[in-house]
């Protein structure tokens, strides 16, 4: 009974997941490529990159992985080759969004914390420069992925979907390749962010200071900074995009490394009275939940944006009034 519950909210959850992430990310890319939304085009260009890939994010690891293995369990997408092919390219996406995140906070902190470094790193040129780096690595470091499968069984000598090879858990070198690609993603981009938003605070506590006693000492009194003001909307976003990062890949770091510490393997199938895979699948659904919050972030931080947004709702709905009259 309790795993058909559980069974059931996953069923529920992904479809939900998908409804909501695609079109607010959609949104996303569509409000920010016009450049409307008062944001430099540094900043623009990393938001847009980040909301097209977790629109992929949602398209082929939510929909052509999560629903299709729930509701079309024997479609072509689950035969074997498929399945290590389809692998590859998830985890790729995942990774150009996860490092997307890290190029964005590294950006910010360059732009805050290193005036002198500023002018030329942070360029549309340099930006173009690190997306495009971010997508090759990320698709080069997930290539060893499609030799990690086998066959779960053969019918009429067709393979069907993927399990992970014995050889996996009790290679060195496997466990070193492992070892390797859990901490690029997701355990250095948690320390990066987090050393980055550290060191970025302590800059600005300092900076904040210094400058509300020089402004105090010109003016007699403290009055409103317009820089330190558009500073701070600027700090908003970036942490509340670095924060929801790290709260929502935190589960996911930390079931690699109780896998890794207890001896333990990674699920093989869909069994919901197993706590192992219980734990492991909730942190898959809160990594994927982090490729729907942002554009919630954005309309929550960033008042243009919302206004953007609110003219797009808007105007469909006045062409529909339009027809009626």
């Amino acid at each position: 009974m309790h795993g058909s519950v559980k069974g059931l909210v996953f069923a529920i959850y992904y479809p939900v997941l998908a409804a909501i992430g695609i079109p607010a990310n959609l949104a996303v890319v569509v409000i920010l490529s016009r450049g409307r939304c008062g944001l430099s085009r540094c900043i623009t260009y990393y938001l847009v990159s980040m909301a097209v890939t977790d629109l992929l994010v949602m398209i082929i690891v939510v929909i052509l992985n999560r629903i299709a293995g729930i509701y079309f369990p024997g479609s072509f997408l689950f035969l074997t080759p498929v399945c290590r092919l389809r692998s590859v390219v998830e985890y790729a996406i995942i990774d150009c969004s996860v490092w997307s995140t890290v190029a964005f906070t590294f950006d910010r902190f360059i732009a805050i914390c290193c005036q002198k470094l500023k002018m030329t790193y942070c360029t549309e040129k340099i930006v173009a420069r690190v997306i495009g780096i971010v997508f090759i690595l990320s698709c080069l470091k997930n290539i060893g992925l499609y030799f990690i499968f086998e066959p779960l069984y053969t019918s009429n000598n067709v393979p069907w979907f993927c399990s992970i090879k014995l050889i996996f858990y009790t290679s060195p070198a496997w466990a070193a390749y492992d070892w390797f690609i859990r901490i690029l993603t997701p355990c250095l981009p948690f320390i990066l962010i987090l050393l980055l938003n550290v060191l970025t605070v302590r800059y600005i506590l300092v900076a904040s200071q210094a400058r509300r006693r020089l402004r105090a000492h010109s003016n007699g009194e403290t009055q409103c900074d317009p820089e330190m003001e558009k500073r701070r909307k600027s700090i908003i976003l970036l942490f509340c995009i670095s924060g929801s990062f790290i709260l929502l890949y935190l589960l996911r770091l930390l079931t690699f490394l109780y896998v890794r510490i207890a001896n333990l393997s990674y699920f093989s199938g869909s069994n919901f009275n197993d706590s192992n895979f219980i734990l492991e699948e909730s942190g898959f659904m809160l990594q994927l939940l982090s490729s729907c919050v942002n554009p919630f972030i954005y309309a929550g931080t960033q008042e243009k944006f919302r206004e953007e947004l609110q003219n797009a709702v808007r105007y469909p709905l006045s062409q529909i009034v339009k027809l009626f009259k």
